[in-house]
């Protein structure tokens, strides 16, 4: 009686380590999460640098840069790889992507005042990399 009272006592032991074991197991298995790659390993210039500062700053919080998701924008995963922009269809360059950070668009907020012209000029060009 008095074994069979110890060999439960640490079956019972054992199910919160497995029940934890399994759920650390789950929670790894749904993550997709990769590590940030730095300026180096991606092989930035620095105003692709500079750019990427000023993308963390301002647009980061809004738009996801090296996935198709969204998060409040649109994705600028390969913005300047399509002929449009996804959502007003405006051309994919430098000059209306350039308009729409200064002067905002939409639910887009106008960074004009907050950010200086180099700056804008650097963001583009780090959008170009992405």
């Amino acid at each position: 009686m008095q074994i069979t009272a110890i060999t439960n006592r640490k079956r019972m032991s054992m199910v919160p380590k497995f029940f934890f074991g399994f759920l650390l197991a789950l929670g790894l298995a749904g993550c997709t999460a990769q590590r940030r790659k730095s300026d180096a390993e991606l092989g930035l210039t620095p105003q692709q640098s500079a750019g990427r500062k000023v993308y963390d700053a301002t647009c980061e919080r809004c738009h996801d840069a090296y996935s198709s998701d969204g998060r409040q924008g649109p994705s600028l995963k390969g913005v300047f790889k399509r002929s449009e922009l996804p959502l007003s269809g405006l051309p994919a360059n430098d000059d209306r992507v350039g308009e729409i950070v200064r002067f905002g668009r939409s639910k887009m907020p106008a960074y004009g005042q907050v950010l200086s012209e180099q700056q804008v000029q650097d963001l583009l060009v780090y959008l170009h990399t992405l």
